[in-house]
């Protein structure tokens, strides 16, 4: 969630309920919903969110979400509580996968929590560049391909990576731990992972989340943004057989396949 102090936008509302809970905790008004994909642990709230309260719900053109919605393409803009988000396309887990982007204004940064405040930040003339990329790029990992290709998950990942280093990467998922286990299994002498690994561990233990990441930290540690670094790119040839020849789409494939299969 993002808001003002009066007005928020949710993304992605799996479930209508802690929305609505979150809603009223902090006494705010429901201006827009932004889904970045179609499984249903991204939009099972949406109808009873809209109904709820008349707010706006963008999409995905080339998904089908609960309709209406106001659906969004690459170069697109979605607006809300008076900011301008760029679209960006990042398909591969789904084929028609979005991602929301806000550049930078002024010099600053957003807090981070589960429920990013800018009411401050705007009086100040400062709110750090945010990215919302579902199920795209997680911290220390990336989802699945349910959908998309090799090909397409890479490209949309170097879609992101070239956003600036400081953009707050606010991902769906909880996974960061997980992810950042297999990330050393496959770079184990990166000391920038093992720290943020620690850090990471240190704040779950006390009850708080890993979220929202920095785009230059996961450049830094996570390994689906770093598949053509020769740590990287040799220890997933090595594990999966590949030729030193084998091309950059065919590393990411077995990178990915190594995740999944990885306990």
């Amino acid at each position: 969630m993002l808001h003002d102090g009066s007005d928020a936008i949710v993304v992605d509302p799996g479930d209508a309920a802690p929305v609505h809970s979150a809603l009223a905790r902090h006494k705010l008004r429901l201006a827009a919903i932004l889904v970045t994909h179609h499984h249903a642990d991204h939009t099972g709230g949406v109808d009873e969110l809209r109904d709820a309260t008349g707010a706006p719900v963008f999409g995905p053109a080339g998904e089908v979400i609960p309709e209406p919605y106001v659906a969004l393409a690459h170069g697109d803009h979605a607006e809300a509580l008076g900011l301008r988000f760029e679209v960006i396309d990042v398909p591969g887990h789904t084929a028609g996968h979005i991602a929301y982007y806000l550049p930078a204004s002024g010099n600053g940064a957003a807090d981070s929590s589960d429920s990013l405040d800018i009411s401050a930040n705007r009086a100040a003339g400062a709110l750090a560049p945010l990215v919302f990329c579902g199920d795209t790029l997680f911290s220390g990992g990336c989802g699945r391909l349910f959908e998309g290709t090799p090909a397409q998950m890479l490209h949309s990942l170097d879609a992101l990576a070239a956003l600036p280093a400081g953009t707050r990467v606010c991902c769906a998922h909880e996974y960061t731990i997980s992810n950042l286990k297999f990330a050393r299994a496959v770079e184990p002498h990166n000391a920038q992972l093992s720290q943020y690994l620690a850090a990471c561990e240190a704040r779950r233990a006390r009850g708080e989340p890993t979220l929202p990441s920095v785009l230059g930290t996961e450049l830094q540690i996570n390994p689906f943004l770093r598949s053509r670094q020769s740590t990287v790119a040799q220890a997933v040839r090595r594990h999966a057989g590949l030729g030193a020849q084998s091309a950059e789409s065919e590393v990411f494939a077995a990178l990915r396949q190594w995740k999944n299969e990885f306990r």
